[in-house]
């Protein structure tokens, strides 16, 4: 089967209507879930969105996938590589635009790309009598999350993905954002920096946690020197244990007196010997594992 952009077949469109109009295939953008990958029988693979009642085929040119190439990024092969990142939004809303209907599968044919663009230009380079445009650094928005590993969130922000690091998620240790975010949930971020030459080159930075504040801060004055807290092990790093304690703060250790291997999730007791004022941060000694997380 060879996918490609065909005209309107009536009989079968005129069932695609919005509020009792039909929906302008040049115009509207919908929205959809991405339920489904698979491949064509010349190989090609093509991303399956379910609206309302239909079925709708995305080629993989059109949906607009941004693969970076380095060490930390390497998929192998091309066709596997967009079918891991495919993998991993599954679930996702993605914005579409109707292009035609394939006659073989009565499937109507769609593209992302198109849809993105669009908002591109809507949100990133219109201005308003001001000359701002709708989105703008300090500006908070929602996002749509696509993608989720354990130290990086991957969001759609109006047409343009970003990928928010862990330390940027929140001001408590995050130890795997897969905990807390999951694919197709809306998050609010705050805009960074946005840098847009043209409709295809734009990029955004987001967070998380500056919507949210930061409760150390307060918390932190509750902490006192040699106080003994409970606390949960978020993360382990090259010997550096990182608790968060109990009354609400972030603390690290570089020491466990408990002869058991510690591991994450570990409720623990933790002595406070030093506290980083800058960081905000409580250093110590976890004295014992109080209970595993096995």
């Amino acid at each position: 089967m060879y996918l490609q952009f065909v005209s309107y077949n009536p009989v079968f469109l005129y069932m695609l209507y919005e509020n009792g109009r039909m929906i302008d295939k040049e115009e509207k953008i919908l929205t959809g879930m991405l339920g489904g990958i698979e491949k064509t029988e010349t190989g090609s693979l093509i991303a399956i969105v379910y609206y309302k009642d239909f079925r709708v085929v995305i080629p993989i040119s059109e949906m607009m996938i941004h693969l970076l190439q380095d060490v930390e990024h390497d998929y192998g092969e091309l066709t596997l590589r967009q079918n891991k990142v495919l993998n991993n939004m599954l679930g996702c809303e993605i914005d579409f635009i109707v292009k035609g209907l394939d006659n073989t599968t009565r499937s109507i044919v769609a593209s992302r790309k198109e849809a993105m663009l669009k908002k591109h230009q809507i949100f990133y380079l219109d201005k308003d009598a001001s000359g701002i445009t709708k989105v703008h650094k300090d500006r908070i928005v929602q996002a749509r999350v696509i993608a989720v590993a354990e130290k990086v969130v991957r969001a759609e922000i109006f047409g343009v993905e970003t990928s928010i690091l862990a330390r940027d998620l929140s001001f408590d240790w995050t130890g795997d954002a897969r905990e807390r975010f999951h694919v197709g949930e809306h998050i609010l971020v705050r805009i960074l920096d946005v840098q847009a030459e043209d409709s295809e080159k734009i990029s955004v930075k987001a967070d998380v946690k500056s919507v949210e504040g930061n409760t150390s801060k307060e918390n932190m004055k509750k902490c006192k020197m040699q106080g003994k807290y409970a606390g949960t092990v978020e993360d382990i790093h090259k010997g550096t244990v990182f608790v968060r304690l109990s009354l609400g703060v972030n603390a690290i250790a570089h020491s466990c007196y408990d002869n058991r291997t510690i591991g994450k999730k570990d409720n623990v007791s933790f002595v406070v010997t030093h506290i980083d004022e800058e960081r905000k941060v409580a250093v110590g000694i976890i004295t014992r594992i109080i209970k595993q997380n096995i």
